[in-house]
């Protein structure tokens, strides 16, 4: 059970990431976020000196789900297969079957908030984000690598720029459903890319080994 003190910033926070996912950190008033939380501006104070540090940690609270986010997928799609062209494919399938659970997680692009207003929030805010890219783009491309020497492609490839590719996928679909309110554009945008890596690395939409260990965990 949490300490009084953890659950009011806990609660100041998801108050403070659903209006800024509404209006944008620059339209984000302490004030509103202390009517959404139902807190004292002392309790506010208490825990964040200033709206700058309150979007810094908020920053930093979705940049660490998003890392595990990457990492639990990463983990599921590694224990259906040795191949690490497979592992790709089953990690973008894995997030398409999951849409509504990742959803409910990450309900929107908190970065995308920040990015453009990083002289309200401060530079650390971008520091985090860049950091959290350069994760994304680690883990993907040490195994686009480990892929390319299993299943050479018939075309050269920017390795570090389809990581990068992989990662604006992902938050541009988040960005595209919202701004069209619809949930299912985001299963076909992954759909797109999972169809993509197949091909690229010249896999069938099931390989023997995938359904192999799929059998196996079944």
């Amino acid at each position: 059970m949490p300490r009084d003190g953890t659950a009011t910033r806990t609660r100041i926070l998801d108050a403070a990431q659903r209006i800024v996912l509404e209006r944008g950190f620059a339209a984000t008033s302490v004030d509103a976020v202390l009517a959404e939380a139902s807190v004292t501006k002392g309790g506010f104070f208490h825990h964040f000196r200033s709206k700058a540090e309150l979007g810094r940690a908020l920053v930093e609270r979705y940049a660490a789900a998003d890392e595990r986010l990457l990492d639990e997928f990463m983990a599921v799609a590694e224990a259906q297969s040795d191949d690490p062209a497979e592992q790709l494919v089953a990690f973008v399938r894995e997030f398409e079957h999951s849409v509504g659970d990742v959803a409910a997680r990450q309900p929107g692009c908190l970065f995308v908030s920040f990015i453009y207003e990083s002289q309200l929030a401060g530079d650390a805010t971008t520091d985090i984000i860049s950091a959290s890219i350069r994760h994304w783009r680690s883990r993907l491309l040490e195994k686009l690598q480990s892929a390319v020497a299993v299943h050479p492609p018939a075309t050269a490839v920017d390795l570090p720029s389809l990581a990068d590719q992989v990662f604006t996928t992902f938050e541009g679909a988040f960005i595209l459903t919202r701004a069209m309110h619809d949930p299912g554009l985001l299963p076909a945008q992954l759909t797109h890319l999972r169809q993509y890596l197949q091909l690229l690395f010249r896999l069938t939409p099931e390989t023997p080994e995938l359904s192999r260990r799929r059998a196996a965990l079944s």
